[in-house]
């Protein structure tokens, strides 16, 4: 191999760790600020009607997935062309992988019910939300959220690190933690961590056999959409 490769070969490395670095600050740097601008007008977010703010929410996500996808924008038409023509495929062979991801869940929902836990303060938030704004509630967790996540979590992380095992823990530890974040360091954390774990490890492990985080994605909205669509039965009917 020649220098020039070698050389060409770590500024596509540095380039794709940049890439990486740069969205996942975007992501948490929104996150934490989103509301800077209505304090900068001196308003109070707890007193703007309910329609614009979620309005807002929604222009925020939009925004940051349109970004994502022009800093990834070649990335993300490679993987449309793949999925379009490995979709089947695709499905066949990670459901089981999907499917693993979701019984570990539910085990670990199942000792954690049986020890006395609630549900997790991200779940009870949701759940809150969807009672007040079903339909942003369900726009927002199965289409806009699982695309931003699985953009974040796991093509983001994927790009920093590049032994497939570490890149597995490391998505799936930071994608399930940041879903407990508040939540007391008791003796049933490490079933919650696992429990929102599962489906990231899932998820990450889908993306280094891929390469394209549009199969993890796909997962994502299914299982997204199952979940949303047992709160609107329940909405309805209890």
């Amino acid at each position: 191999m020649g220098d020039d490769m070698i050389i060409e070969q770590t500024k596509n490395r540095w380039n794709y760790i940049f890439k990486g670095l740069s969205i996942i600050f975007l992501y948490f740097f929104i996150s934490i600020f989103k509301y800077i601008p209505f304090d900068l007008l001196h308003i109070n977010s707890i007193d703007i009607n309910s329609k614009l703010l979620i309005a807002y929410n929604l222009l925020l996500e939009i925004t940051l997935i349109y970004i994502i996808y022009l800093i990834y924008r070649k990335e993300f038409k490679l993987a449309i062309k793949d999925i379009k023509e490995n979709h089947k495929e695709y499905f066949t062979k990670y459901f089981k992988i999907y499917l693993i991801g979701v019984i570990i869940m539910m085990l670990s929902n199942i000792i954690i019910s049986k020890y006395g836990g609630g549900i997790s303060d991200n779940e009870s938030a949701i759940r809150d939300e969807f009672k007040l704004y079903p339909i942003y509630t369900f726009v927002s967790a199965v289409f806009l959220a699982p695309l931003l996540e699985e953009s974040i979590f796991r093509l983001g992380i994927k790009s920093i690190f590049k032994n497939n095992i570490i890149y597995i823990i490391m998505s799936g530890l930071i994608f399930g933690g940041l879903h407990l974040l508040g939540m007391p360091l008791n003796k049933l954390f490490p079933l919650y961590l696992l429990s929102y774990c599962s489906e990231g490890f899932a998820f990450a492990y889908m993306m280094s056999k891929t390469n394209n985080v549009l199969v993890s994605t796909a997962f994502h909205f299914m299982h997204n959409g199952l979940i949303m669509s047992l709160q609107f039965f329940l909405l309805i009917f209890t």
